[in-house]
């Protein structure tokens, strides 16, 4: 009886974990057009590895580039990101409400060497249930207040004009 429930309480641990694991990510474009990429699909994007020390501890990431998410919702990259999109901003919002706003401009190659990715893996393993499973880092920062865990939500937003 003892290892039947302890098999049933593993079977329920492990599925809870993996339910966290389904988990799609909602991309809002300028326009408020909604694209949902399934966790699969993600899996299926290019992924790189960034290793990055924040508050005096490296890890290694591995994730898909920021701008192939937002290439998603039609953001505009490399050399067509320019004029009035620099004024884009990209809104990172995870599942408990805390967001990160970064400027478009920040999350492509061209513009600037440092990487932005959205992380599913941390040092060879998936993110654990309280980080993932998708986490933003943005190589460069010193501080880890953009390391946004559990994101759910990535929107594209145009910024007016200066009057």
């Amino acid at each position: 009886m003892r290892s039947t429930l302890w098999v049933s309480g593993a079977c329920l641990i492990a599925a809870s974990a993996n339910s966290a694991w389904s988990q799609d990510l909602k991309l809002i474009g300028p326009s408020g057009q909604v694209v949902t990429l399934a966790p699969d699909q993600i899996a299926q994007l290019p992924h790189v590895t960034l290793t990055v020390t924040v508050e005096g501890r490296t890890t290694t990431y591995r994730g898909v580039p920021l701008s192939d998410i937002l290439s998603k919702i039609g953001a505009p990259a490399g050399k067509a990101l320019k004029g009035a999109e620099l004024r884009d901003v990209v809104l990172v919002t995870a599942k408990d409400g805390y967001a990160v706003a970064l400027a478009l401009a920040e999350t492509d190659g061209l513009v600037r060497r440092d990487q932005v990715i959205l992380a599913d893996e941390a040092d060879r393993a998936p993110l654990p249930a309280t980080e993932g499973p998708y986490r933003l880092v943005v190589e460069g920062d010193q501080r880890g207040a953009r390391l946004a865990r559990v994101v759910t939500t990535i929107e594209l937003r145009q910024l007016a004009p200066s009057p």
